[in-house]
């Protein structure tokens, strides 16, 4: 089949050779409604992008995309990303990382991606893909793995810790030392099509409470941006005054509110009980009990998944659930009498 040349696809956009090169060189310099015209016309003229001269012959882009919520600086993203390094930069590939902060930049990584044909697998971490993604994707044979992924559904493998069964292990910790008022700290819940991981942490404490008459529950709903660590603080203070355990959806919210409560007078766990999630270095110098994770082997396990599915190699079992055990440190003790 003969490869469409970007002249073709300047006559089915309806616009010049330089504007069809702009929109894949630079394409905020181009209108949305041109961009969208030229996107379409190359996609049903099948137009790929050149390439280097080796990945032209091999037919590979020796590129992985990983796709990560949140920004690549998170502890948990730079250690997936340092993880998959490990492996696939031996291997002769680069990946490239791609922050999706809401659905419509998820949405369009897989409408250029059949039209740039740039990478030649996808790592997604932490959240889920809509299956008229996949479909774009399975078109081109570009495997998809996933990492701590909220449902294996579209995905040709991936490695997942389970977020809900590792939270309810923390709570029926505290349950366990006598706690019956538990509240939970995470972010705001939004409505999106965006689907996270670490959502499944707030059932994983309603299953236990189910379980528990006893057990009530406070949902503390704090917003992720720069005032984080004050508003996580405030929703803590002005919590009701019968909780007497915290359990936070990270690290990253439950040690500044460790210290900040401990500046406030607040004994931990004579007072109150603190329970994080990730365990990241601090967490242990620290004495934060907290649930453990390490996102450096899954970014390795998933490179490894990726080298094995782009060469067809059989991946079994093609989903792997690391355990998340619960690290007891010192940050919780039975409640005061």
């Amino acid at each position: 089949m003969t490869k469409a040349s970007i002249q073709a696809v300047a006559r089915e956009a309806g616009v010049s050779v330089s504007t069809v090169s702009r929109t894949f060189a630079k394409p905020d310099l181009v209108l949305p409604e041109t961009r969208d015209k030229v996107m379409a016309a190359a996609e049903k003229l099948d137009y790929s992008v050149s390439r280097s001269a080796a990945a032209l012959k091999s037919g590979q882009s020796f590129r992985i995309a990983l796709l990560a919520s949140e920004t690549i600086t998170t502890w948990f993203n730079a250690n997936i990303f340092a993880g998959l390094d490990s492996v696939l930069r031996p291997a002769g590939y680069d990946t490239v990382p791609y922050p999706m902060r809401n659905a419509g930049e998820r949405q369009a990584f897989f409408e250029d991606l059949p039209v740039r044909r740039n990478a030649d697998a996808v790592v997604v971490s932490s959240f889920n893909i809509e299956p008229a993604e996949v479909e774009r994707l399975k078109h081109m044979h570009v495997p998809i793995i996933g990492i701590n992924i909220p449902s294996n559904e579209g995905f040709d493998a991936g490695v997942s810790i389970d977020d809900r069964a590792a939270t309810r292990s923390a709570i029926e910790h505290l349950i366990a030392l006598g706690h019956r008022h538990i509240a939970f700290a995470g972010g705001e819940t939004i409505v999106t099509s965006m689907k996270y991981s670490a959502e499944a942490r707030l059932q994983g404490l309603l299953d236990a409470a189910a379980a528990h008459p006893d057990v009530t529950v406070t949902h503390l709903q704090v917003p992720r941006n720069e005032m984080e660590a004050s508003a996580v603080l405030n929703a803590v203070l002005t919590a009701p005054a019968d909780v007497t355990a915290f359990c936070f959806e990270d690290d990253q919210m439950a040690l500044p509110a460790l210290f900040r409560l401990r500046q406030y007078g607040r004994r931990i766990p004579q007072d109150v009980s603190i329970i994080g999630f990730d365990d990241l270095d601090m967490a242990q110098d620290v004495g934060l009990t907290t649930l453990h994770q390490n996102p450096f082997a899954m970014g390795a396990t998933a490179a490894q998944m990726a080298l094995d599915a782009i060469a067809g190699k059989s991946i079994e079992p093609a989903f792997q659930k690391p355990d998340a055990p619960l690290m007891l440190r010192e940050t919780t003790a039975p409640p005061r009498a």
